[in-house]
């Protein structure tokens, strides 16, 4: 890619004020980076901003980022008596000129096999090529956005030949017992029936999964071996711990048994969820009601996360405590979808739709309501809704449901009402 070329693609990045405008479309087809440690130098306070904001993007996070202020010569001092990373980014103000002759100093200190993207603030295809002979990875023009930056990564870092990697759909509820997982079994036979898309629906709920149950499958292996077996992990391995529950639907079930403590680390699932990615197009997980470090982590790291909830206090305020937690954990992605379920249970006191919805500031992308007949011949069967009553709107809603956790459709948002009286519900004491 040529420097004209670039700045014709990135030339707007920069907001009126200079912002990264980056929107969560711009990069969510790009795959998480590998292990690798990047230096960045930056002489303006908008690009040390945008590096920043880099840093704390979920696909870095095997990334071992430093931002520093200043640009060539203080990395050029740096790398005097440090060893050079796998990449430095480098900002600079030179002009054309005087561009190779401000970078010798560095070259004299850097690794053969370290890897150089220069920002700069000229648009020359002349300088663009003498760079690129000498040995830059990647010239950019200013103004960059995390979108330039994180792609240019990705060109270097990421094996063009590598085949795609599946989406990642993490389901958990804002409670327990609101439905999260019988959405979650039920959208990921919707997607591998919908679109005859190869669907993995993992259930990480170790001791209590019900994904077996509503399935009515028996599997003998599943989830418990592949996250205690990190090392024998591989495509071949998790095949034959997959149960086929349906033509393109297959399971990695829970035990659902108590014969051990089930206490895991951070990062216990990431293998197991890096080879289900490269196994399938969409992977489904049905993640249990707990907020600890690994289940942060999963959450982290999926495409897109959907939080069901039902109608009341608890209900609201931990949902609200989870999209604060999430926004801070994916900056940079589209905020969790929300679910409303159990909607109209008889004589049960409810929140309103909007009231409910109005301090989170988002609008449910489906509400189910309350059909214990319809969704208990379900469970006690191991079938789905849409194969009990195909025609139900219950069925109808868990279709449009698959259709917009895949990105296949939009959420059309419905009118809001109300005067938010949850919001004084919320400051009682």
């Amino acid at each position: 890619m040529s420097a004209i070329e670039y700045d014709i693609k990135s030339g707007d990045a920069g907001g009126p004020h200079g912002e990264d405008q980056t929107r969560p479309s711009d990069i969510e087809h790009l795959r998480p980076l590998p292990r690798i440690s990047v230096h960045a130098f930056c002489e303006s306070e908008a690009m040390q901003r945008v590096m920043e904001k880099c840093s704390q993007d979920r696909r870095m996070a095997k990334v071992n980022m430093r931002v520093n202020a200043g640009g060539i010569s203080a990395a050029a001092n740096m790398f005097a008596s440090v060893p050079t990373p796998n990449l430095i980014i480098l900002e600079t103000a030179a002009e054309p000129a005087a561009l190779l002759a401000e970078l010798a100093p560095l070259a004299e200190v850097c690794d053969p096999s370290t890897k150089v993207v220069l920002i700069g603030r000229y648009n020359d295809i002349g300088l663009y090529r003498d760079l690129i002979r000498n040995g830059i990875s990647e010239y950019m023009v200013m103004p960059v956005s995390m979108a330039d930056t994180l792609a240019a990564i990705s060109t270097i870092f990421v094996d063009p030949e590598a085949e795609p990697l599946g989406r990642s759909i993490a389901f958990i509820g804002a409670k327990g017992g609101v439905g999260s997982s019988t959405i979650a079994h039920n959208c990921a036979f919707g997607i591998s029936n919908l679109f005859s898309t190869e669907t993995i629906l993992a259930d990480l709920d170790l001791p209590y999964g019900t994904a077996n149950i509503d399935f009515d499958q028996d599997p003998t292996q599943g989830m418990a071996e592949a996250v205690f077996s990190p090392d024998r992990l591989d495509e071949m391995f998790l095949d034959r711990l997959l149960a086929k529950c349906s033509e393109h639907l297959s399971l990695l079930a829970a035990p659902s048994m108590l014969d051990r403590a089930y206490d895991f680390h951070g990062d216990a699932f990431l293998p197991v969820l890096e080879i289900l990615q490269r196994t399938a197009p969409v992977t489904v997980l049905d993640v249990p009601h707990m907020w600890s470090e690994w289940t942060r982590t999963v959450l982290a790291g999926a495409d897109e996360v959907v939080i069901t909830a039902s109608p009341d206090l608890a209900n609201l305020r931990n949902t609200k405590n989870m999209l604060d937690a999430l926004k801070k954990l994916r900056p940079n992605d589209r905020p969790p979808h929300l679910i409303l379920n159990q909607v109209g249970m008889p004589k049960r006191p409810e929140i309103s739709t909007s009231d409910f919805c109005e301090p989170l500031e988002t609008d449910p992308v489906a509400i189910v309501t309350f059909d214990p007949q319809l969704f208990g011949n379900a469970a006690n069967s191991g079938r789905m809704i849409s194969e009990i009553d195909a025609k139900s709107p219950t069925a109808e809603t868990f279709s449009q449901l698959a259709h917009i956790v895949t990105g296949r459709a939009s959420v059309k948002k419905p009118k809001k009402g109300g005067l938010g009286k949850v919001l004084g519900l919320l400051g009682r004491k």
